[in-house]
């Protein structure tokens, strides 16, 4: 980041500031309609400058980022939190959906592992059976 470009392709900038892994998840989310740029669907080549809105929607999470510094390169994690700024509104918003999913009931596996011996000869003995 020693010179800053003036305005950076969407997906790199998302790759750099670390909400992919990839470019080509970037580009992928781009083109499926999950990134949008102030409020209107791009192309994965569209220019970010600093000020945009930048929206990305991942599962039930809606996250607003406001663009504060561009790179096109991928640093650590200390720089690419200084790319961006969430707003107030989509942390708010996301905290009550992760409580709302935290408080919902979770399934869990009941089963003790694999069978005993004497249950396998019963699972052996019902499904001859069946035939």
């Amino acid at each position: 980041m020693s010179k800053e470009p003036a305005k950076t392709r969407l997906d790199k900038w998302l790759w750099a500031a670390r909400w992919f892994k990839t470019r080509s998840l970037a580009t992928t989310a781009i083109k499926a309609g999950k990134v949008h740029v102030n409020n209107r669907s791009v192309k994965p080549a569209h220019s970010v400058a600093i000020g945009d809105l930048i929206t990305i929607t991942q599962g039930p999470y809606r996250r607003e980022l406001q663009v504060l510094l561009l790179s096109d390169k991928r640093g650590p994690a200390t720089t690419a939190i200084t790319l961006y700024a969430e707003t107030a509104d989509s942390l708010s918003r996301n905290e009550r959906i992760r409580a709302e999913l935290k408080a919902q009931p979770q399934l869990a596996y009941t089963g003790s592992g694999r069978p005993t011996k004497r249950a396998r000869r019963a699972i052996i003995r019902f499904t001859d059976n069946q035939n």
